[in-house]
């Protein structure tokens, strides 16, 4: 069923190049532009791949009803698209901030009760005149903040939380620092990487900037109609969300994924933890609790992701495929897809081939001053393998 003809697009063919026989194909597999996809995924998340990545795979290797999964699900792009596209979707993270990204999109809620549950809210909050966060926030705005916060969190301890608080929170997530008027903070780094309360206040001073007056539930209905403006999901099918180590998920059954699509944590590359510290606390959640792996030598990376494909192994069924997106890493000096076929040896699969995606300029890449397809995370490098 997975014959390399299924990978050839728009002419492609397999360089000259393979590893112990498995070849490499290298093209423009899907847009480099910004986006083109469903408004829903329009969420912000560090070193998130692009939502064409799961769909090219999604589409070639599935049917409707069949189940996608995704380990280190990130923001939650493949259950997303998984279910955009009628699949039951199934992902996991160890960090629990994934799950609060991504249940909210898989069943949406309408802008009317959304809207509601805002004006509802008792926005008025005590703001200490020497907390640190005042760094990001205007006084008035981190009032709001905290009251939202409160709000939130006095729910979540009662068991209260529902479908509109659970998408107000999403929404409050994604809008805590940012770069433009449509964030709660004065201008900040892009929203997938919160800085420190030192970064930010050297930032304000080179800017000469403070932190301006934002109207949070204004903010939250503005970003609620850009999520919602390309309509909701197909008819909701079964869908699983997890928080838990990607090699132990029991709560998945043997030989019930027919695809998975995903992307590890690229050694040490990216500090998920730091990155996200000020979601963190506006969740409740503990950083420092989350035993995310961050990972310097290569060995080390191998044995983690050999223990990851075990337990893909388990919940594969036979016949179906796992694709695996790695960066490069290291100025390119590292090729994480070695590592990826070495780390697969001996299991019950069979390496079909590695997809290189070679694109032209990205705005992320611009940000970042990283030159295209050079450094980091501007390749998508793809294992693709068959579960015998």
């Amino acid at each position: 069923m997975a014959d390399l003809m299924r990978f050839r697009f728009a002419g492609q063919s397999p360089r000259n190049k393979s590893i112990d026989g498995v070849p490499f194909f290298v093209g423009e597999f899907w847009t480099a532009r910004q986006r083109q996809a469903h408004a829903l995924h329009e969420v912000s998340y560090r070193a998130c791949f692009k939502p064409q990545l799961p769909e090219f795979f999604i589409e070639r290797l599935t049917a409707p009803g069949d189940v996608v999964y995704d380990p280190f699900m990130g923001r939650g792009t493949t259950p997303l698209q998984a279910a955009l596209m009628g699949r039951c979707a199934v992902g996991n993270d160890i960090n629990p901030l994934s799950v609060y990204l991504t249940r909210p999109r898989l069943a949406p809620a309408r802008l009317g009760p959304i809207a509601d549950r805002l004006a509802a809210i008792d926005w008025r909050h005590d703001v200490d005149p020497e907390d640190p966060l005042l760094v990001f926030y205007h006084p008035e705005t981190l009032s709001q903040i905290l009251a939202l916060r409160r709000y939130l969190l006095e729910r979540e301890a009662a068991g209260r939380i529902d479908a509109a608080d659970d998408w107000v929170r999403m929404v409050a997530l994604n809008r805590l620092t940012g770069h433009s008027p449509g964030f709660f903070s004065v201008y900040s780094l892009p929203p997938n990487q919160a800085v420190s309360l030192a970064a930010q206040g050297k930032i304000n001073e080179k800017r000469v900037q403070v932190p301006p007056l934002r109207d949070v539930a204004a903010i939250i209905l503005k970003k609620t109609r850009a999520l919602l403006k390309d309509g909701a999901l197909p008819a909701a099918l079964p869908h699983l969300l997890l928080s838990r180590p990607a090699s132990g998920t029991p709560e998945i059954a043997d030989r019930s994924v027919d695809l998975v699509v995903t992307s590890p944590p690229f050694l040490d590359i990216v500090q998920y933890a730091s990155d996200n510290w000020l979601r963190c606390w506006f969740a409740g959640i503990d950083a420092s609790s989350v035993a995310m792996d961050s990972l310097r030598k290569i060995d080390d990376w191998t044995r983690f992701i050999r223990r990851t494909f075990v337990e893909l192994t388990r919940v594969t069924r036979n016949g179906g495929h796992i694709a695996f997106e790695v960066g490069e890493v290291r100025s390119g000096a590292v090729r994480l897809e070695e590592q990826v076929l070495s780390a697969i040896g001996g299991l019950p699969l069979k390496p079909v081939c590695v997809l290189v995606n070679s694109q032209a300029f990205t705005k992320t890449a611009n940000c970042w001053g990283v030159a295209n397809n050079a450094k980091g995370t501007n390749t998508n490098r793809i294992v693709v393998a068959r579960r015998a």
